[in-house]
């Protein structure tokens, strides 16, 4: 005490004193609670201090109006308000300046889509107007509903930052906000997934010119279509402006002109999406625009975001006219030419995004002067030529993405020479012929550690296996179609093991067995399809999602644990290699799979039982095994299934009832197996999806049941060599795929990885189709051969105008031919042998332009074979034989009216044909008539009939007395 009291007689202690006292008497206007104490030996002010009181009722009433499903606001109890979650208060006056409620949410880029971690919503209470000194209120990724925004909110007159982004408001943007002179900070813009639900609109924009203050402005998402014409004129008016963000506002193109530029400060614009996003998914047509001038004269600008407009027009030289810029995106924007060299003098430039364009020609060398460039995407932009080498200099360069462009020439090790902080490279040719050529000494050592690294479509030198081995810090690895031969060596796999995520080595030479027993804790994604890997299949990691091993020479059982191996797996391809054993029970325990393709291994046995526990399951190929017993419905099929194959196997018994359950499934092919039953109890209306059907080669028997009419994705019908009887139903001409060429399309089937292979007889042949567009579209196709169907083909048959192969052969079907055949323009496949057709060969089968297999052999069709067209490239007898009428080319016998020196044309032999019918009509109905004009004349009149015979007695007798004195002169003579 002594030692305290004799320092507070100090001159300068006493001063300090002083001045704490005065403090003191400043806080206690303020402050529920007062302390003197010491620190360290000095007397010291300090205060536990609550918020004002008619501040924490504001915020309490505020509150009481809000929805906090997650408890976030859990800490709003007490008398200190300051203390509060999201509340700051200033030191000095108490007063609540800041109420920071911004829910901890993240953005997805792809996806457009923020994701809310733990909303508020409900309303918003008026009572923050007595927060008096409030200047920051953040209520940004909170979920509102589509509440209006709070008109009063214009009346908060201290705020310098205002973000309510992506908070699901809609409505109008009130007028009011331009009350806000002290606004540094103003963020309204939804994300796009907001946008669609809960859009905001401003339908006059006067407002925004009185936020003088104004430094950022973010309206992105919020609709001022309305408001193009002026939309510029407003934000000239914020001479402060630093930041603008107007993507997807719903206003086809920027501004092309601007007199005068006041918002010269600007250092980041962001127009990005403005001709509306949607107009591009869905394949609209989109005007384009000029490139704005305007933009050229934002000289402090850093950052241009103009990616995905309807720009048109060369890509413009005056960018090089932006010193300042340092991030420049044009992905998407329809601009096309060359890139100009001028590229190279933006040397403040670290990040472009040039992406999606119409370029062509090389990469200019002079990019090799942007030595801070950190980032260069020229992604599918049809750049083509040699990569220069001067792309080597870019010393600080992370990322290089050249894929899909028509690239050439070699690469060496001056491409990467001082290429140091390079992290990810993708480089590939977008599969063209000419590919690109990595050519580097199998001891070079690059000077990086890559992260991502793709080669896809090079043509890689013998020494890539050294440069490979290098890399050992990589997480994802394609090197597809890049040709390499050889084995990779155990040690590298053991290198990347631990990082490594993502591992594409498809369609390469490569060969040997794999380290089976190693383990990938990180990888999920692996790609060795299409090589000659040896061994039993690697079970690598315990989280890998995709596993495609197709095409290779794996053997050896599939594991029968693999549900615990491998648990996450949701696609399995191991189809064509050399897997035998059976299909283990445990593999339906796999509740994430999704697509399973077990096609041409060896596998036996039966199919699994509880196949009903894949609920997620879309795909299942197990075709060309030696699979047998029936398919089990026992406990259901799953209702997920998209594609079931079980064709070529040993499968009997009924079609499970259960498919009917199947309401997504499009592709059914059971063909080649011994399946038995009426088809009719089988497939019920429930399968409107199907898109494919094959059945071919079972023992299946009964009528067309006529709900396949009812398919209208149906494109392929394929019922062949069974044991199906009755007529052809003429509601065949309902198939919607077969009628039309505007027909509906499966599209949402083609999302998936799997592009397998459907078993197709078509032209005479089986052949393996690869799925999905492909197919779809290429094969429409009718196959009811070798069966026993009777009766005629009607003329219906003429409607299913987009019917590529239509086979009707081995039945018993009569009748002519209909002429409307004739009207199938796409036919290419025509067969209707061994039936007992009659009749003539419609002429009119001469138009069909595609027509390229035919067959009408073993009939009994009769006259000339047309010409004419596509059928005189159909020269082969063999397509008419077994018909004895049949004459003319290219059959050998010869047609009446064929003149050996004289080729008649063919309309001229059918003029032929008919005359001689109508004369042998014309002579039997000449006799008809003469007979009952002279006969009839007889029998009807009596006197005539009285005079005819006796004319006839008279002639009798003048010609016996004749005869009777010839014979007696001759007698006296002799």
């Amino acid at each position: 005490m002594d030692t305290l009291y004799s320092n507070l007689l100090n001159p300068p202690y006493i001063s300090h004193f002083l001045l704490l006292l005065f403090l003191a008497s400043s806080y206690l206007h303020t402050s529920s609670h007062f302390c003197f104490c010491l620190v360290d030996g000095v007397p010291s002010i300090g205060s536990v201090r609550s918020c004002i009181e008619e501040e924490r009722s504001a915020l309490l009433s505020f509150k009481q109006d809000l929805k906090d499903p997650y408890g976030r606001l859990s800490s709003w109890v007490g008398r200190d308000c300051c203390q509060w979650e999201g509340i700051s208060c200033t030191n000095r006056t108490g007063h609540v300046a800041k109420v920071d409620l911004r829910n901890p949410c993240s953005y997805d880029d792809e996806e457009g889509t923020y994701y809310n971690q733990s909303w508020l919503g409900g309303k918003i209470n008026r009572s923050l107007l007595s927060l008096k000194y409030l200047n920051y209120l953040d209520l940004s990724c909170n979920y509102f509903d589509g509440i209006h925004i709070p008109k009063f909110f214009g009346d908060l007159k201290s705020l310098r930052y205002l973000n309510i982004s992506s908070a699901s408001f809609s409505g109008e943007i009130p007028p009011s906000l331009g009350n806000l002179s002290k606004l540094n900070y103003l963020d309204l813009g939804n994300s796009f997934y907001n946008t669609r639900s809960f859009e905001m609109h401003s339908k006059n924009l006067n407002w925004l010119s009185h936020l003088s203050s104004l430094k950022y402005l973010n309206l992105n998402g919020v609709n001022l279509s309305t408001e193009v014409p002026n939309l510029l004129h407003h934000v000239n008016m914020l001479p402060s402006l630093l930041e603008l963000h107007l993507s997807n506002c719903f206003f086809e193109s920027p501004p092309l002109s601007l007199q005068k530029i006041n918002f010269t400060s600007l250092s980041v614009l962001d127009l990005s999406f403005t001709p509306n996003f949607d107009l591009y998914l869905s394949n609209n047509e989109v005007n384009t625009s000029s490139f704005p001038s305007w933009l050229f004269n934002l000289t402090s600008l850093r950052k241009l975001d103009l990616r995905w407009n309807s720009f048109g027009g060369p890509f413009p030289d005056e960018l090089a006219s932006l010193k300042s810029l340092e991030y420049l995106d044009l992905s998407h924007c329809g601009l096309e030419g060359q890139l100009p060299a001028s590229l190279g003098m933006l040397k403040s430039m670290q990040h472009i995004h040039l992406s999606w364009l119409l370029l062509w020609g090389s990469i200019p060398a002079s990019i090799g002067n942007l030595s801070s460039l950190k980032t260069l995407d020229l992604s599918n932009s049809n750049i083509n030529g040699s990569i220069p080498e001067s792309l080597g200099k870019l010393s600080e360069l992370v990322r290089l993405d050249l894929s899909a462009n028509p690239l050439e020439g070699i690469l060496t090790e001056a491409h990467f020479i001082n290429l140091t902080s390079l992290k990810i490279c993708h480089i590939d040719n977008d599969g063209r012929p000419m590919p690109l050529v990595l050519n580097v000494a199998y001891d070079w050592v690059p000077p990086f550690k890559l992260q991502e690294l793709g080669l896809e479509d090079f043509r890689i030198g013998p020494g890539f296996l050294g440069f490979l081995q290098s890399q050992t810090e990589l997480e994802a690895l394609s090197l597809r179609r890049a040709a390499i031969l050889g084995s990779i060596p155990d040690e590298w796999f053991l290198k990347i093991s631990s990082q490594v995520e993502y591992l594409d080595l498809a369609y390469n030479n490569f060969g040997g067995r794999l380290p089976f027993q190693l383990k990938f804790p990180k990888l999920m994604f692996i790609f060795l399809d299409h090589n000659q890997f040896e061994g039993p299949f690697p079970l690598w990691s315990s989280i890998a999602q995709i596993l495609d091993l197709q095409s290779n020479l794996f053997s050896g059982p599939i594991p029968s644990n693999l549900d615990q191996l491998m648990p996450q797996l949701t696609y399995l391809d191991v189809s064509e290699n050399n897997l035998s054993g059976t299909i283990p029970p445990s593999i339906c325990n796999m509740k994430y799979m999704n697509t399973i393709s077990l096609r041409k291994n060896k596998l036996f046995g039966e199919f699994p039982q509880q196949w009903s526990l894949w609920s997620e399951i879309s795909i299942i190929d197990v075709s060309h095994n030696n699979l047998s017993g029936n398919i089990p419905s026992s406990m259901g099929i799953p209702s997920s299934l998209h594609e079931f194959k079980a064709n070529n196997n040993n499968f009997g018994g009924e079609i499970p009832f259960s498919f009917q359950n199947c309401t997504h499934l499009a592709i059914l092919s059971l063909g080649h197996n011994k399946f038995t039953g009426n088809l009719a109890l089988r497939l019920g209306s429930n399968l409107s999806t199907l898109v494919v059907l094959g059945l071919r080669s079972n023992l299946l028997s009964g009528h067309i049941p006529h709900q396949l009419c009812n398919l209208v994705y149906l494109r392929t019908l394929d019922l062949a060599h069974n044991n199906f009887s009755g007529t052809i139903p003429k509601c065949l001409k309902n198939m919607t795929s077969l009628v039309k060429a505007d027909a509906p399309f499966m599209e949402s089937e083609l999302s998936n990885i799997y592009d397998g292979q459907t078993t197709i007889m078509s032209k005479g042949e089986e052949l393996d189709y690869g799925d999905y567009a492909s197919f779809y579209w290429g094969l429409n196709i009718i196959d009811l051969s070798s069966n026993n169907f009777e009766g005629e083909i009607l003329e219906q048959v003429g409607s299913l105008v987009e019917l590529h192969t239509l086979n009707l052969s081995m039945n018993q079907l009569t009748g002519e031919i209909p002429s409307s055949i004739g009207k199938l323009r796409w036919l290419e496949s025509l067969d209707l042998s061994h039936n007992h057709f009659s009749g003539h060969i419609p002429q009119n089968m001469s138009s069909l332009t595609s027509l390229s297999h035919l067959n009408l052999s073993y009939n009994n069709l009769i006259g000339r074979i047309p010409s004419g067209n596509q059928l005189e490239t159909l020269n082969d007898p063999s397509i008419y034989e077994g018909n004895p009428s049949l004459c003319g080319a290219p059959l050998s016998t010869v047609c009446p009216g064929y003149d050996t020196g004289h080729i008649v044309p063919a309309e001229d032999l059918s003029k032929d044909d008919d005359e001689v019918f109508w004369f042998h009509v014309s002579m039997a109905l000449g006799f008809i008539v003469g007979f009952w004009v002279v006969c009839g004349t007889l029998v009807l009149k009596k006197s005539w009939r009285y005079a005819y015979f006796k004319f006839f007695d008279n002639i009798k007798e003048k010609v016996a007395l004749t005869i009777a004195l010839k014979l007696a002169r001759w007698q006296g003579k002799l």
